[in-house]
């Protein structure tokens, strides 16, 4: 299968368009936002998980990074409420779970080989964020030679200059309203933008926004 596989090529996809797609396991759901391969797969996708649901124990051979986005989110080794960013390198294994239900943003099979280090953060912590100037604030997530994951925070009227990104780029608008070079997204639009690519941000509402840059070059 292949959505939006060519790495090359910009993408654009309201996630809240996409019918849900039923995963192996029962309670389990997917929208596919990208994805190269079949079950096993480079993925990026939201995963909604029913109240009380499970998925089968399995190991991750290229890594899985994911933000909670709504609900708890479970497995071996403890409860991630919304707000939650995780980085479980290649290798790792789990048992994930949901008690209350939960959604996700998920990526799969999108990490080299020397990334070795678990990450488990709290993306609503205080002190992660700084002011940015101009309505704009950021927390840095995650930070390697070949990525950098940070969230955004645009304040209403908020605004960023034309930024050019020589290694690729990708949003996900977490919450509130992204306009991209003119052009208005709302919760759970996905983008990615090419190595080389310029773009230009701002919000009237205010918006949360997920940013991956560095990993397309």
């Amino acid at each position: 299968m292949q959505i939006h596989a060519d790495l090359s090529e910009p993408a654009t996809v309201d996630g809240t368009m996409l019918a849900w797609v039923p995963s192996p396991i029962p309670g389990v759901e997917r929208r596919m936002l990208e994805r190269d391969g079949d079950e096993v797969a480079r993925a990026t996708s939201l995963v909604r998980y029913a109240p009380g649901s499970s998925f089968s124990p399995h190991t991750h051979g290229a890594g899985e990074e994911f933000l909670v986005l709504k609900g708890v989110f479970s497995d071996e080794s403890g409860n991630f409420p919304a707000g939650s960013y995780v980085r479980n390198p290649p290798g790792s294994a789990h048992a994930p779970s949901s008690g209350p239900g939960a959604l996700i943003f998920v990526k799969l099979r999108q990490m080299p080989a020397e990334e070795r280090r678990p990450v488990c953060l709290d993306a609503r912590d205080p002190a992660l964020w700084r002011d940015l100037g101009a309505g704009l604030s950021e927390a840095v997530l995650f930070e390697a030679p070949w990525e950098q994951v940070v969230m955004l925070k645009l304040a209403p009227s908020g605004r960023s200059g034309s930024e050019s990104w020589p290694r690729g780029v990708e949003l996900f608008v977490v919450e509130g309203d992204l306009e991209i070079d003119g052009v208005a997204y709302g919760p759970e639009t996905w983008l990615r933008r090419p190595a080389g690519s310029a773009l230009a941000m701002a919000s009237a509402g205010g918006a949360l926004v997920y940013r991956k840059s560095g990993h397309l070059g």
